[in-house]
């Protein structure tokens, strides 16, 4: 268990979404739907996200713990500036939008790391503990792969994990999102730090949903630092909740030791964007606002 582990605060602002724009902005199922002209739109949109992001830094939020996660289709140069400019970058690596994880670029995904050498990698997974053992095997194997990649190369790993209840737990849970994080979704989550875990795929830090309570905190902190990785560390991602939800999380969550910080994305910036795109925000006033958001989730997680 050399050198794993993160124990620095960190504060993301993640913007590495890209079937979310092309659907809800755009309204194409696929990313191949969309024109030049709206995708050169993609890229200004997180230009400005960009943009909010450094004047949230250069307005208080600590250079050295501050950090963007972006994706290469559409963030190239917002990666080379943030490279060229010192800031702390997270580098995409899934494909978007699909339901089992696989590498955006296939067996080539090293080249793509190196060639902006950032200091995390970051992969996304949906991953229920009662999923089909195939599917769950199959996104172990891949796991595995950047796992150990990361280790030998000496990239940081950040692993977002998405716990989507099965058909069985919905019914259990009376289709409520709100009875599924509160009574299956906390024992799920150590349930698949675990599994993960023994397959010997070992991150350095973990996104996860925010949870309700210390004591649940708690437990996940103690899952992922077992058997000598004490200083494997916990962020709290937004879920695109609303603002008072993701509040209540990061409240509860910067209580407890191991939670380093946070990657809320969507909360910061979405309607800006759509208020930009519709013409009822200047550029400069969509950027305001995201150094604002930011900063104010900032502010929550450190009193």
């Amino acid at each position: 268990m050399d050198n794993l582990g993160y124990t620095k605060p960190l504060y993301i602002l993640p913007f590495d979404h890209r079937a979310t724009f092309a659907q809800k902005l755009f309204n194409k199922k696929t990313l191949e739907e969309l024109s030049e002209e709206e995708r050169t739109s993609i890229k200004e949109y997180k230009q400005i996200i960009y943009q909010g992001f450094k004047k949230a830094v250069e307005n208080g939020i600590s250079k050295e713990y501050a950090a963007i996660l972006v994706d290469e289709e559409f963030g190239d140069q917002v990666l080379k500036d943030a490279k060229e400019n010192g800031y702390t970058i997270l580098l995409t690596t899934e494909k978007t939008g699909q339901e089992e994880f696989d590498f955006q670029y296939g067996s080539d995904f090293a080249s793509h790391i190196e060639k902006y050498n950032p200091q995390f990698v970051k992969v996304l997974i949906r991953y229920n503990p009662e999923d089909q053992e195939e599917l769950r095997h199959r996104q172990l194997e891949k796991l595995k792969i950047i796992s150990d990649f990361c280790k030998d190369k000496g990239f940081k790993f950040l692993l977002e994990v998405l716990v989507i209840p099965t058909d069985k737990q919905k019914e259990e849970t009376n289709n409520s999102k709100e009875e599924f994080d509160r009574l299956l979704r906390p024992a799920l989550t150590v349930a698949v730090i675990k599994e993960l875990q023994d397959f010997g795929v070992e991150p350095d830090i973990w996104k996860l949903e925010g949870f309700d309570t210390k004591e649940e905190y708690k437990e996940i902190v103690e899952a992922a630092k077992e058997h000598g990785r004490e200083n494997v560390s916990l962020v709290v991602l937004g879920r695109g909740e609303g603002e008072e939800k993701v509040d209540e999380w990061l409240k509860v969550g910067s209580q407890v030791q191991g939670v380093v910080g946070f990657a809320v994305g969507r909360t910061v910036f979405w309607q800006s964007i759509v208020d930009f795109k519709n013409g009822s925000k200047t550029r400069e006033d969509a950027i305001d606002t995201i150094n604002k958001n930011f900063t104010n989730f900032y502010k929550i997680f450190t009193p």
